[in-house]
């Protein structure tokens, strides 16, 4: 059974998804999680903590389906690892649903609420980081630099796309098939500054 405090996080993913965060209300989140509005508090001390710890915990779930791989699953090459990390985020399933959903509203929102800038950055960076780490692991000698440019590209291109999606102006076998012509652009780029 989940504690209470991951109970209230998941009712507020799921509100934020389908609410956006402006129609984040702690006494309809205390309803949807099934606890008291004094708990919430207790947990959180206020909706910006709610909302911060709810970033948090997207953040975490999306790391945990686009890294846990099955006990003994062949080991990916580099590029079939960057590929599979990022084609995750675009699954048909209610949890990448919901968090992408959570993610870009959350994101959105951030244009009102300057508090959540800053957590989304860090979030953001930290993604851009294991993407580039990834690029690296492809063409380990490309600088910093162009890793971490082609890392801001992909996960930007991949977040678009998924907003795309889940808003029904495009398949998603179709943003699947954007983002491999993506990490083929990317690491094309890579090999060819690599090369001059």
């Amino acid at each position: 059974m989940a504690s209470r405090s991951t109970q209230i996080l998941e009712a507020a993913a799921r509100m934020v998804a389908r609410r956006g965060v402006r129609g984040l209300r702690v006494e309809e989140l205390a309803a949807e999680a099934g606890v008291s509005t004094g708990l919430i508090y207790y947990h959180f001390k206020d909706r910006t903590g709610i909302l911060r710890h709810t970033l948090a915990f997207i953040n975490d779930r999306a790391a945990r389906y686009t890294q846990d791989r099955a006990a003994g699953a062949e080991p990916l090459g580099p590029r079939e690892e960057l590929e599979r990390s990022l084609l995750l985020e675009l699954q048909d399933t209610p949890e990448v649903k919901e968090n992408s959903s959570a993610w870009g509203e959350l994101r959105a929102s951030a244009v009102f609420e300057p508090v959540l800038r800053e957590d989304l950055a860090r979030a953001t960076l930290v993604w851009v980081q294991e993407i580039a780490a990834l690029l690296g692991r492809v063409h380990p000698l490309s600088p910093a630099a162009a890793l971490a440019a082609a890392a801001e590209r992909l996960t930007a291109l991949v977040e678009g796309l998924s907003m795309r999606w889940l808003s029904g102006g495009l398949a998603i076998d179709h943003a699947r098939t954007l983002v491999k012509e993506a990490v083929a652009t990317e690491l094309g780029h890579l090999e060819a500054a690599r090369n001059s």
